[in-house]
């Protein structure tokens, strides 16, 4: 399984929901909490070119944010790119 970062905030909603629907996939994930770290955020910036969070990456791949990850799941592409295929 590749490993899953979520550059979120606190109180993002969009960030609750990609949390909720990786838990519900039984997905672990590394939070990194960007409203507390803003090194953390120019990181996630210069990795993603977004300013917004969520932002989502499956091993390398940048899946972008909440509306993504959900089309990613909807389309049955998001399980192949957490396995790695």
């Amino acid at each position: 399984m590749a490993a899953v970062r979520v550059y979120s905030t606190l109180f993002c909603p969009y960030c609750l929901m990609a949390k909720r629907l990786l838990k519900d996939k039984g997905v672990g994930f590394e939070e990194i909490r960007v409203d507390e770290d803003h090194t953390r955020r120019e990181e996630m910036m210069r990795l993603s070119g977004r300013r917004t969070v969520p932002q989502i990456f499956v091993g390398e791949t940048h899946v972008g944010g909440f509306d993504d990850l959900s089309a990613l799941e909807r389309a049955g592409r998001l399980d192949p790119l957490l396995q790695g295929r």
